[in-house]
């Protein structure tokens, strides 16, 4: 399988957790393709966000498929909790095991898709081991633990660097960009490789969540052309 169809993937971080529901049919009607879920323990990133009890509701409330960020450590004793409560996707930092090959397979294992995050700090090199096992690779164009903040330049690079190697496994996983991703990047960041774009304030904190989303998308896309 290749991995190349612009993806939007609101974070619900960013969203009103009031009426959860609603913002959730929001971006549903600009076209969003998949919800992305932050799941932060307060050790290994500064924050505590949502569990599985709140996946489960998710999942309840919307056919999107369920892109989960696990931010935290020990991933592997939750990865089964999360796909039983309906994650399509779980995501692990190669920072937060000691045995990454161990814990993308048990996603694959629990049915779900296996992707793998690095942080700011942690260099594409990293996962030359294991991108022959993935459907997604994350790269934090922040440092995660909260939403709002800027992004960091450097990404691009990484960005481009796994367009490269993703040629030689024939595109066999999505680029995924997180952090800072808006109307002003996500051009480059199109044209850099990535294809899968988290983006959080930049769709829930605008007057009408359902036209960011599409209008995120159009820029992608557009930019694509161009290249092209």
């Amino acid at each position: 399988m290749t991995y190349s169809r612009i993806e939007i993937a609101p974070s619900i971080l960013a969203s009103d957790f009031a009426h959860l529901a609603d913002e959730i049919a929001k971006v549903e009607a600009g076209g969003a393709d998949v919800l992305h879920v932050d799941v932060m323990d307060g050790h290994f990133v500064p924050n505590i966000s949502i569990g599985v009890p709140v996946v489960q509701s998710l999942r309840k409330a919307t056919r999107l498929p369920l892109d989960v960020h696990l931010m935290i450590e020990n991933p592997e004793e939750f990865i089964g909790d999360f796909v039983r409560a309906g994650a399509n996707r779980v995501l692990v930092h190669q920072e937060a095991t000691v045995h990454l090959n161990r814990a993308l397979a048990m996603v694959r294992e629990h049915g779900a898709e296996a992707g793998v995050v690095i942080n700011p700090a942690t260099p594409v090199a990293m996962l030359s081991e294991v991108l022959g096992a993935v459907d997604t690779v994350l790269v934090m164009s922040v440092n995660p633990g909260f939403g709002g903040q800027q992004f960091i330049p450097g990404s691009y690079d990484k960005i481009r660097q796994l367009a490269q190697w993703r040629a030689r496994y024939n595109g066999a996983f999505r680029i995924e960009v997180d952090g800072g991703v808006d109307l002003e990047n996500v051009g480059e960041l199109a044209q850099a490789g990535a294809n899968t774009f988290v983006a959080g304030t930049s769709i829930f904190h605008t007057p009408d969540p359902a036209s960011a989303a599409r209008h995120l998308r159009q820029r992608a896309t557009g930019a694509l052309s161009q290249k092209a």
